[in-house]
This record gives C-alpha cells, sequence and structure tokens, in this order.
C-alpha cells in the first residue's frame, strides 16, 4: 500500500503525522506522492478559519489529481466540524483527534517485522518532533484548540526517557519537545510531575543529542527552565518561543492571557542577560475584538524596542464558540490586514537584526534537506557550500549572507 500525509499547522501536528507515518511503515506501506498514494492521510488544523479553507481546498485537489485515492482526515478540523469534512470528495473516514495515536491500527495497520524503520530524512525531516503532552485546560479567549484537543495528557517521564533511546538509536541528532500546552507536562499524572523535572530527566540521559523546547507560555517558561537551558552545555538548544499575543494589558485581560507586558518584558530579559546569543521567537494577534490605535502601537512600540528574534503574525480570527466570537468592537478586516502587514515588517526587522548581530560569531548546528542548509543551535539557517549530506553535526562561522564550516562532527 502506498501513502502519503498531508498535515496543516503545529509541531504537535508534525509529531502526530510522524507517529502515524511510523504506524504505516512498520506495516509494510510505503510513502508515495500524493498523486500516487492509494491512501492519504491529511491531518487539519482549525485554529484560523484560513486552516480550515486550506484543509478544504487540499482535500478538493488531492480528489482531482488522484480520483482513485482514499482519503482519511483527522486534526482539529476533522474534529471540530466532522460533517462537513465527511461531505468532501473522496473522504473515506474522519478520525477525532483523541483516537489520533490509533489511527493505523484504525485503518487495520499495525506493527509489524516487514516494514522499514523510521529515520532521519524520511518525509523532508532532519529533527524528530516528539509529542510529550497533548490537550489544555486553559480558557484563552479566542482559541477553539481545548475544544479539539480535551483536557492535559502527559506521557510519563519514564516513557519520554525510553522513547528519546529509541528515536537516538534510529539516528537522530535532534529531538525538538513539543505540546499542546507544553508548559503544563506532568500536572495530570498520577504522580504530579514538572516540565523541568522532564528536561532534568532528559538532561542526564547519556546519548548524543540536542533538544529543542517547542513553544511555552510565558507563565510557563520559570526562571528553573531559564537557568537550566543557560547551563546545559549545549544539551538544550538557546532558543525560546514564548507567544505573547498582544502588549496592551488591556486586551491581554480581554484575551484571558494570565500575565502583564511587564512579566513577559522581564521574562525575555532575563534570557537575554544569561544568554545573550538565545533567539526568541513569539505569536502575536492583530485585530482582536476591541483593539484601538492606541493598543496597537503599544504591540509595535514593544515590539520594535525589545530582543525578540523573530514574530509570527496571526491575524485575528473569529472561531465560533469561543468568548472572542461574542465579544463587541469587531474590528474591520482592512483594518486587521494593515496592522498584520505593519506587525510583519517589524517582524522582518528584528529578525534581520538578530542575524546582523550573529556576524562572526561561531555556532554549533545540524545540516538539513541536501545537506547544504545548517541551522543553527540560535535558529539561524544559513547556506554552506555542497558536499556534507543532511545530519551532520558542523560548527560554523556566520556572516550575514552565509557560513563557513569550521568543523564537522
Amino acid at each position: 500500500m502506498k501513502y502519503a500525509i498531508v498535515t496543516f499547522g503545529c509541531r504537535v501536528n508534525q509529531a502526530d503525522s510522524l507517529q502515524i507515518e511510523e504506524g504505516l511503515r512498520s506495516h509494510g506501506a510505503v510513502p508515495a506522492a500524493v498523486e500516487a498514494a492509494d491512501l492519504v492521510v491529511v491531518n487539519t488544523c482549525s485554529v484560523t478559519a484560513t486552516a480550515d479553507q486550506g484543509a478544504r481546498q487540499t482535500i478538493r485537489r488531492i480528489a482531482r489529481d488522484n480520483p482513485a485515492a482514499r482519503v482519511v482526515v483527522t486534526g482539529c478540523y476533522a474534529s471540530r466540524r466532522p460533517d462537513d469534512v465527511a461531505a468532501l470528495p473522496n473522504v473515506v473516514r474522519i478520525i477525532r483527534n483523541d483516537e489520533k495515536d490509533r489511527l493505523p491500527q484504525l485503518l487495520g495497520y499495525g506493527d509489524g517485522p516487514c516494514g522499514a524503520a523510521i529515520e532521519p530524512g524520511v518525509a523532508g525531516r532532519t529533527a524528530f518532533t516528539l509529542r510529550v503532552q497533548t490537550g489544555c485546560e486553559e480558557r484563552c479567549s479566542y482559541c477553539i484548540i481545548p475544544t479539539t484537543r480535551g483536557a492535559s495528557r502527559s506521557e510519563p517521564v519514564d516513557a519520554v526517557v525510553r522513547e528519546v533511546g529509541r528515536v537516538v538509536a534510529a539516528g537522530f541528532k535532534e529531538i525538538v519537545l513539543t505540546g499542546v500546552h507544553l508548559g503544563s507536562y506532568g500536572r495530570d499524572l498520577e504522580s504530579p510531575q514538572s516540565l523541568v523535572t522532564l528536561l532534568r530527566a532528559l538532561e542526564a540521559i547519556e546519548v548524543d543529542v540536542t533538544f529543542r523546547i517547542s513553544s511555552l507560555e510565558p507563565m510557563d517558561c520559570t526562571p528553573d527552565i531559564v537557568a537550566l537551558v543557560a547551563a546545559s552545555r549545549g544539551r538544550f538548544a538557546p532558543h525560546f518561543h514564548l507567544p505573547l499575543q498582544h502588549a496592551s494589558d488591556r486586551l491581554l485581560r480581554l484575551m484571558r492571557r494570565p500575565y502583564t507586558i511587564a512579566d513577559y518584558r522581564g521574562l525575555i530579559e532575563s534570557i537575554v542577560v544569561g544568554m545573550p546569543h538565545a533567539s526568541i521567537g513569539t505569536d502575536v494577534i492583530a485585530g482582536f475584538p476591541g483593539e484601538q490605535d492606541e493598543d496597537f502601537d503599544e504591540t509595535v512600540g514593544f515590539l520594535a524596542s525589545s530582543p525578540l528574534s523573530h514574530v509570527h503574525v496571526f491575524p485575528y480570527s473569529e472561531r465560533p464558540g469561543t468568548a472572542a466570537s461574542a465579544m463587541a468592537g469587531k474590528v474591520h478586516g482592512s483594518i486587521v490586514r494593515d496592522r498584520s502587514a505593519r506587525l510583519r515588517d517589524v517582524g522582518r526587522q528584528l529578525s534581520e537584526r538578530f542575524r546582523a548581530r550573529q556576524a562572526g560569531a561561531v555556532r554549533p548546528g545540524l545540516t538539513l534537506d541536501d545537506g547544504t542548509l545548517v541551522v543553527t543551535d540560535n535558529f539561524v539557517k544559513v547556506r554552506i557550500p555542497a558536499g556534507l549530506e543532511r545530519n551532520r553535526r558542523v560548527d560554523v562561522r556566520l556572516t550575514e549572507a552565509a557560513a563557513t564550516v569550521l568543523r564537522v562532527y
């Protein structure tokens, strides 16, 4: 059986798709282009209306280009609007998020000795994305994900440690730790744990691997976590993603975000003091209901003066069933688009400034793709001359345009 997997959205979905792929491969299924696949799994996102639309368009395109394909749809959009998805062409099954872990088995495929193991390079992946937690019990007023992912559920520490050993044995040298609400890791376990407990257990494993911590809510990025990353001697990459969403305290309250802009400023400044070379990314929402010009200006001003290295801009997208969908003060679409464009300009300036500050620095990195792309520990992507395969550790000296390889190991 030939399969293809199409993934939308966040790193959690990427990790889920990797698990699905392992299950299919272990039973002898082989990857193929979407146009040639017998089975196409579409793993959807529903964080915005645009994500929903993208999933629908993709499924219609699959049916048009490969009329014989059986399309199985999973993920947040499939969980939220199963009837809408089932009506799309070639869709033979909907599998909700709470069943996603068993997708291969539900389709009649299970573990078996005949298939190929996962390894670096499969489906273009060099780093392994490992989901250690799913679900969310926060109630941000704009977010539908708690209703599509359910309550927080964590993998036990010993299970994560075993999985890391398996992944490293398969040849992976970098693992991205991810979760829907990663900072809540362990609170739901029979013997409650914390994310820092997990990180310390991973730091102690005697294997050749680097960990990159995925998105953390600002209130969950504790001083202990910052100190652990700073002192880890390369075991944890100096790379943080801390969603801000807005720099106006009034808007943060409307969003039900449990911190202030002063809290956020103090957090990122503490990271820079301990790790001047660290990259810090963020997410911001443009055009949230009730956003006035002065609120928007607060976000622009904060970002422009901050040490952040990259910004992901979300134009506000109304999600029926959320508290924000019932709020007054909706912002006109043209204003949302203009504000989004301005925030993206600020984000580009921050990225250029961070990259310029790295010129002359020597950073460890990992080769990706065909070996001519390197991502450094602090998330700078640079091109190098051909000659190396993917998944090689290197030390590179950075310039503003490219990099020089100093060591391969």
